[in-house]
């Protein structure tokens, strides 16, 4: 960063909530550079944006806080995007295919944000509710898979998107932490994961 930068001005009357996004989106930056919600500052969020630190402790009581509310936004940012992937296909399977790949390319271009989001301490101690939509779109996902006749209908479909969550989110991890292993294509894996977990067959999409 330019040390000789002016800092920065103040936002305009009534613009608080301006200030309070850019710090959100300075947060997101360095958290996916850091991946580790323990070696961010509030203070480096404010170096980030070039005010004062006191101008972060107005809007965020403290580091937990900030963080939460960073992985949420980019939770929500997303879910628009798996929806929009979702939306592009026109059957079943081809949309589940759809977010979990999705879910992949966003992995693998916010491998940071993902470790901080499933494997930091804060997520061990502290609530991240919002994580629930994406689980529960994907059983919506699997359901629909299964009222069309194109999965198992014996089976609850919570239990198998559970299954399916589990799977992708474990070679998801293992892939962000070990970037060098000879990995076969992520589509493979998943195309595997629908067959075997959910029992419909990925050739049968549409989209």
């Amino acid at each position: 960063m330019d040390t000789t930068s002016a800092p920065r001005g103040r936002n305009p009357r009534g613009q608080g909530s301006r200030l309070k996004e850019d710090i959100v989106a300075a947060t997101l930056r360095l958290l996916d550079e850091l991946g580790d919600d323990q070696a961010l500052s509030l203070r480096a969020v404010a170096r980030e944006l070039r005010i004062a630190a006191t101008s972060v402790y107005i809007h965020f009581a403290d580091r937990d806080e900030l963080v939460l509310a960073t992985l949420e936004r980019a939770h929500h940012d997303l879910m628009r995007a798996v929806d929009g992937a979702e939306q592009a296909q026109t059957d079943p399977v081809g949309r589940l295919r759809a977010r979990v790949l999705l879910l992949g390319r966003w992995v693998q271009e916010h491998p940071g944000l993902y470790k901080v989001m499933h494997e930091s301490t804060l997520n061990r101690r502290a609530s991240m509710a919002f994580k629930a939509e994406l689980a529960e779109r994907t059983t919506a996902a699997v359901q629909r898979c299964m009222d069309a006749g194109v999965a198992p209908s014996d089976d609850d479909a919570a239990v198998v998107s559970l299954d399916l969550r589990a799977a992708v989110h474990g070679v998801i991890s293992m892939r962000v932490n070990q970037p060098d292993f000879p990995w076969p294509p992520f589509e493979d894996q998943v195309d595997r994961f629908l067959t075997k977990l959910v029992g419909v067959s990925p050739g049968r999409r549409t989209g």
